[in-house]
């Protein structure tokens, strides 16, 4: 069941062990460490963060874009229009879509939700009511 033990048995396995001595102190300063540490946060954020600004931006052009087809269909008499994210809005969180009158007054005309996609309008006329 069990195999004598003698000093050398427990090197028996794994001859390139014996020998060895542990060491007390760590094989990287705490400088190198430190270094260490920094590259890796600094090579990660490299990764991440162009794509995280890409993705921003295509949704800024979509929006844009979108909000323009939206403001021309919608709301024709409108001079201008402005689409921007919002965290806190009576329509929720996500892109809105709003129409500028002449005197500057905003009104909303479409919630476009976090991803905004392309314009989806009506293919017959809209009655107000």
């Amino acid at each position: 069941m069990g195999r004598a033990m003698h000093d050398d048995s427990q090197y028996d396995d794994e001859p390139e062990l014996a020998g060895y001595q542990p060491h007390e102190k760590p094989l990287r300063s705490p400088h190198l460490m430190t270094v260490m540490r920094v590259v890796v946060v600094l090579g990660l954020v490299g990764l991440v963060l162009p794509g995280i600004l890409v993705t921003v931006g295509t949704a800024n052009r979509t929006a844009q874009t979108t909000c323009a087809a939206y403001t021309g269909f919608f709301a024709p008499e409108a001079v201008s229009f402005s689409a921007r994210f919002e965290l806190v809005s009576a329509a929720g969180i996500g892109w809105n879509c709003y129409a500028v009158a002449f005197g500057g007054a905003e009104t909303l005309v479409k919630a476009m939700g976090l991803i905004p996609g392309g314009a989806r309008l009506p293919s017959a006329p809209v009655e107000n009511s």
